[in-house]
Formats: structure tokens, C-alpha cells, sequence
């Protein structure tokens, strides 16, 4: 085709003015596709919920814009091939045919697609917020066309896909945002490890975690609380110790070592005139959060690790199968005055609490002081001519946990104490 218009004729200035347009058109639209659509939905919500205040006003533009899509991703599409069809058409007017689509191929390349898919990877949040309104008009536009092909999509891909990550993604995530990676985070190393350390909380077992049987410090129920126990069990520094009956195995309950502040090692008070606590049970392949829930509760920070095996040995004689199994029971004949002590003792709480004046001050009466109140006579152990508990016969006891194993679990780090660097030196 020839050239229709010449220079400096008002025609010649109207193409002119078009193709700049088209270019400029083509290449808003490459950049948005670029921009927008590399924006995930999860992206955004996060931007709108937690970014900076200017973040937050720029995500809350895009959001109902890239809401659907497929219905973007068309428009966009379309919008983009009918600028750079048309372009051809008025440089031909104005130029020869070979010219026009030797230029209109530069154009689009450099204007239409690398440039602006440069800026908008880089500033696509800025840019598509200022560019919203002109958007919800295109697809309004586009819309009878565009509309039933983002239905297609959907039928054949999905609705859309919300790019979450999971706990190995997060956890590598968390690291490159870490200031020792060296790609800008501001995380500090304690601050990557305690939430690596939680998402890896759900994997753990209490068996990852426990102290095994035969590295555990226990008492047992019969032992008196002579000068030799008591200095032990101040040596080991221990808040709670584990009381067991016959072997170590066979953990009963455990004593709170704030108890022994008004014994005196020359009574040699028997361990099982104290008050005895019940401890709590747990599989080995009870998972950490789980554990970490119950000791919230307030039960006990101490538990008892066993583990499930198959009896496939019997009994070898006949008439024992069937005989009930034996009650555990601790003798304390002669002890009974001890123990009515004992018992007044335990009530005796309870009664200075209610004994309480009411001076008008509140602060106990809340939520907290319920939960303290409540079943506290059922956490103690009965041994007075009360059978004791006892592992059935399917079970064993591998190992303790307490709630600074798990905390140091969540911490991925040891836990020390005053004792434990008396220890070490």
C-alpha cells in the first residue's frame, strides 16, 4: 500500500498522535498483565492487612480488581492485541508496507513489552492502584467478550488458585527474611528460630522431646525425706520430682518441692505422708502441641511418657488369668494420725482462702482464682488405704516430659538454670 499522508499535513499529525497512543496503550496493558496478575490474592490481603499505611491504600484499590481473575487476564489481553493489531493499519498510512511493520515490531518490543513489564515488575503495586478505575472501565468494555472466556477458564482450571505455603515453604521462607541470609531481612536469628521451632512443633513427638526413664531423678513412695533426700533433691534443683512405687518405671505421682519448705530432715518424714500430685499420662507419639494445650490447662507441667506394646506372652498359670489383678497399696498402718493431719492440712488451703476479709478488692475474684479452685482435691493422690495407680498391663513407662522440655523444643535451645551452671562448673 502506498503512503497516503505526508508530513506536516493535519492527517499526517492525527496518525501520529494515534500510534503514540497505541504504543502507550499496548504497553499499560503488557506491564498490568505482568504486575497484576504476578500479585497473588494472599499477596494482597497481607499488604492490606499489615503493610505500610501506603501499602495498605494501594492493595485496597487492586484487591476488587484482581478479585476474578481470568475476567483481568482477558481484558487485559484483549485490550493489549487490538492496540497492537490496529498499529500496523495507521502506519501504513504514513509509511511503506515492509516500513511499517519493521517499526510497529520495535515499537511494541521496546515500548509496548520490555520497558513497561520492567517498570510494573518493579512498581506494579503503585501502578496498578493509580490505574484501578481505568481497568474496572476496560473490563466493562471488554466484558461480552472477555467474560465468557474467563467462565471457560474457570470450567478448565479452577476458579483461582491461592498460593499458600506449607510449614517446610514457611520455615525456608522465614530463613531468607533472617538478617544472617544477607537479602535485606530484619529477623533476628532468635526471632527465625523460635518460629521455625513452632512450625515444627506439629511433627514433634513427646518422644523427641521427653528425658528417658533411666536419666530421670525419682523418689521413691516408701523413702524417708532425711537430711541425705533432701539435699539430693535441693541439688538437683527441681520444682517437681517424680514419686514411683517399687521401680522407677512405675511413676505414681510427683511432690512439689516448695511442700518440703516445712519439713525438717531430722523427723524424717516418709515421701508418702507429703502431699502426693497426680501426674498426667501421655502416648509417645502424642504430638507437642497437643501436650503444650494440656499443660495450659493447669493440671501439672510434668507428665508421664508410656508407650503402647502387644501382650504376646501369657500367663503360665490357668487360674490366675482369671483372678482380678492385684490393688497396689502402700503400708501405712500406724500412720493413721499422720495422715487425718495430713488431710486437715490439704483442706486447710481452701479454708484460709475463704477465711479471707473482704476488703472490697476484687483482683482475686477472676477467672484465674476459678480455675485454681476447681477439682483441686482430685490432682492430690489418696494413699490412704486407696489402691495406687498403676500402669495396665499393656503400656510402659519410656520417659518424663515437663513444660520446659517443650518450651525448649519451641525455643530449638537449653533451658539453664542456677543449678545447671553450678553443674557444668
Amino acid at each position: 500500500m502506498a503512503v497516503e499522508y505526508k508530513c506536516c499535513e493535519t492527517e499526517f499529525f492525527i496518525h501520529i498522535v494515534v500510534i503514540v497512543f497505541l504504543v502507550l496503550f499496548a504497553g499499560l496493558m503488557s506491564g498490568l498483565t505482568l504486575g497484576l496478575m504476578s500479585m497473588s490474592i494472599v499477596d494482597l490481603e497481607v499488604l492490606a492487612q499489615s503493610g505500610t499505611p501506603k501499602d495498605r491504600k494501594h492493595a485496597a484499590k487492586i484487591l476488587p480488581v484482581v478479585r476474578n481473575q481470568h475476567l483481568l487476564l482477558c481484558t487485559l489481553l484483549i485490550c493489549n492485541a487490538a492496540a497492537m493489531e490496529t498499529l500496523p493499519i495507521f502506519l501504513d498510512g504514513l509509511v511503506t508496507a515492509w516500513g511499517a511493520i519493521l517499526i510497529s515490531v520495535t515499537l511494541i518490543l521496546l515500548f509496548g513489552e520490555i520497558i513497561p513489564q520492567s517498570v510494573c515488575s518493579r512498581h506494579g503495586l503503585a501502578i496498578g492502584a493509580t490505574v484501578a478505575p481505568v481497568v474496572r472501565i476496560l473490563v466493562w468494555i471488554c466484558f461480552p467478550v472477555a467474560y465468557p472466556i474467563s467462565k471457560l477458564l474457570d470450567y478448565l482450571l479452577g476458579h483461582g488458585h491461592v498460593a499458600l505455603f506449607r510449614r517446610a515453604e514457611l520455615k525456608t521462607l522465614v530463613n531468607f527474611h533472617g538478617n544472617e541470609a544477607g537479602k535485606g531481612g530484619e529477623l533476628t536469628h532468635d526471632e527465625t528460630t523460635i518460629i521455625a521451632g513452632a512450625l515444627e512443633l506439629t511433627e514433634k513427638t513427646a518422644s523427641d522431646a521427653m528425658t528417658p526413664i533411666s536419666e530421670t531423678f525419682a523418689i521413691d513412695i516408701n523413702a524417708k525425706l532425711d537430711k541425705e533426700l533432701m539435699s539430693l533433691i535441693l541439688e538437683k534443683g527441681h520444682s517437681r520430682v517424680p514419686v514411683y512405687y517399687e521401680q522407677p518405671t512405675n511413676i505414681i505421682g510427683l511432690i512439689l518441692v516448695k511442700n518440703l519448705l516445712t519439713i525438717h530432715p531430722e523427723d524424717e518424714v516418709p515421701v508418702k505422708n507429703v502431699t502426693i500430685r497426680r501426674i498426667w499420662r501421655v502416648q509417645e507419639m502424642l504430638p507437642l502441641y497437643d501436650i503444650l494445650n494440656e499443660f495450659q490447662k493447669g493440671h501439672s507441667h510434668m507428665a508421664v511418657v508410656v508407650r503402647k506394646f502387644n501382650k504376646t506372652e501369657q500367663q503360665p498359670n490357668g487360674n490366675s488369668a482369671d483372678d482380678p489383678v492385684k490393688e497396689v497399696k502402700v503400708d501405712i498402718d500406724g500412720e493413721k494420725l499422720a495422715q487425718e493431719k495430713i488431710l486437715k492440712n490439704r483442706r486447710h488451703p481452701l479454708q484460709k482462702w475463704k477465711s479471707f476479709p473482704n476488703n472490697g478488692n476484687n483482683s482475686f475474684k477472676g477467672s484465674r482464682s476459678k480455675k485454681w479452685s476447681k477439682d483441686i482435691d482430685a490432682e492430690i493422690l489418696h494413699i490412704n488405704g486407696n489402691p495406687l495407680p498403676k500402669l495396665p498391663e499393656e503400656e510402659e513407662a519410656v520417659g518424663i516430659i515437663t513444660m520446659e522440655d517443650v518450651i525448649e523444643e519451641l525455643l530449638q535451645e537449653e533451658i539453664y538454670d542456677e543449678t545447671d551452671h553450678i553443674e557444668d562448673s
